[in-house]
């Protein structure tokens, strides 16, 4: 086991890496206007977010392990669900700069709805290889999910218009 667990800490540390680069990137969107949201969802207190989000980023690291193990690494049957957990992992990450960056409510959404997707799929295909992997991607895929509503609130309630003063192009085409 001990020969296991750099790759187990690799394994867990990729997701990990990418999300406190994005935490640097966003520090000054999270500390200003996002504090202005108003949702009509539940949205958590804003210490919540890197705990869940540290944890569920260690399951699904952790998942990719166990895949990339049983299912003999990329040259093996694990190859097609570790490209997908890469697909998922990129779409995940890219939301945030999409989200916080841009500031767009709508593509942020639309682009939330496919890292959704893709993450759905990478639960079902690890689940072919390894079967805790795949349960360890359920609350995972809750979050993911979870967020893209809380995403599609904040766009439904046009929000970008009150946060950054800018119409977007439906709100100028209603006028």
């Amino acid at each position: 086991m001990s020969a296991e667990f750099p790759k187990i800490a690799a394994a867990i540390a990729l997701p990990q890496v990418g999300a406190l680069v994005n935490t640097y990137l966003i520090l000054p969107e999270v500390r200003g206007w996002y504090q202005r949201l108003v949702c009509k969802l539940f949205l958590p207190m804003d210490f919540a977010f890197p705990l869940a989000w540290s944890t569920l980023h260690a399951g699904a690291g952790y998942a990719s392990y166990l895949v990339w193990k049983d299912g003999g690494g990329f040259s093996g049957s694990a190859k097609g669900p570790l490209i997908l957990y890469g697909t998922q992992l990129t779409l995940n990450w890219a939301w945030t700069l999409i989200f916080f960056k841009l500031r767009s409510f709508k593509w942020s959404f639309v682009e939330s709805l496919a890292a959704v997707v893709a993450t759905g799929a990478t639960g079902f295909a690890f689940s072919k290889v390894n079967k805790i992997a795949g349960y360890l991607f359920i609350p995972y895929f809750a979050g993911c999910l979870y967020f893209s509503m809380l995403n599609f609130d904040f766009y439904h309630t046009k929000q970008e218009r009150n946060l950054f003063g800018r119409a977007t192009v439906e709100e100028i085409k209603e006028e």
